[in-house]
């Protein structure tokens, strides 16, 4: 399977390149399957229901959020209504909407979809390594060759530390085929097939404009370390945006990663493509 999984898009100028990009991303890759972070996609902070219908429109299969998956208070009267819609799985029971589901690509192909919050410096939230564990204790890879019902396995991990999120992906390598990071808007370079076949990046990196403060206008956001006093509402920076992403092809017997590499189209930061 060919999979894009799109890191977090921040305002407009993040839907923007999502619009733009993702279309012809999905052609020219011959995309199977995409997973697109949306968790600030409204002005920065959270995601509503026509945000969403966009993001369908446009090529997302799966959107999964994190943190301020609440920001726009709409969503928590449409989260139940949209499967497609994930936010972490490890908020306490009762919570509206889910953090997993499996979902079917157009050729009849079983993905399913992970959503979980790390702990160390975000929300004291449970434990996301039992969670995700939890969540699949029921499904195993390997459709095409028969040693399971699922032909891949995505976890998209939102956290501040690396090193939680390398521990996640050792926890898991050899059951899923990808796990990704997000939140910290930075993209990093460690785009890998871990040893037991699963893939990894500790961080894909906003799909917002780079000439910023993590997706944000420069100036109040630079301003609250160097004053300390009140600043005003931060604002989503609005130049052209980068759209960040990982490539992942998997096995179509095994289910896990052959191939993982960066995706990053217009804006600043210096291209890459898959070839």
């Amino acid at each position: 399977m060919k999979i894009l999984i799109v890191g977090d898009v921040v305002g407009r100028s993040g839907r923007k390149a999502v619009a733009e990009h993702l279309p012809g991303l999905r052609e020219k890759l011959g995309l199977d399957f995409v997973i697109v972070n949306g968790e600030n996609a409204a002005h920065g902070f959270g995601i509503t229901e026509s945000i969403c219908k966009d993001l369908y429109d446009q090529g997302a299969d799966v959107i999964t959020t994190g943190n301020h998956v609440w920001d726009q208070r709409e969503i928590m009267n449409y989260i139940d209504g949209d499967d497609r819609l994930l936010r972490p799985l490890n908020f306490p029971d009762g919570t509206p909407g889910k953090g997993a589901g499996v979902f079917e690509t157009k050729d009849g192909r079983r993905v399913m979809v992970v959503h979980a919050m790390c702990r160390l410096f975000m929300d004291p939230l449970d434990d996301p390594f039992a969670g995700v564990d939890e969540a699949l204790q029921n499904h195993r890879l390997g459709a095409g060759d028969g040693s399971g019902s699922l032909d891949a396995i995505l976890v998209d991990l939102h956290g501040e530390a690396s090193s939680e999120k390398m521990a996640m992906a050792h926890f898991l390598d050899g059951r899923i085929s990808a796990l990704v990071g997000t939140h910290t808007h930075v993209p990093t370079a460690d785009a890998q097939v871990l040893t037991g076949g699963t893939a990894y990046q500790t961080d894909l990196g906003m799909t917002g404009d780079y000439d910023s403060v993590i997706g944000m206008q420069k100036e109040n956001a630079t301003a609250r370390f160097t004053t300390k006093l009140p600043q005003g509402r931060l604002e989503p920076a609005e130049g052209e945006a980068t759209l960040c992403a990982m490539y992942l092809e998997t096995d179509d017997a095994t289910g896990l990663a052959v191939r993982a590499e960066p995706v990053r189209l217009g804006g600043r930061l210096a291209p890459a493509l898959p070839v």
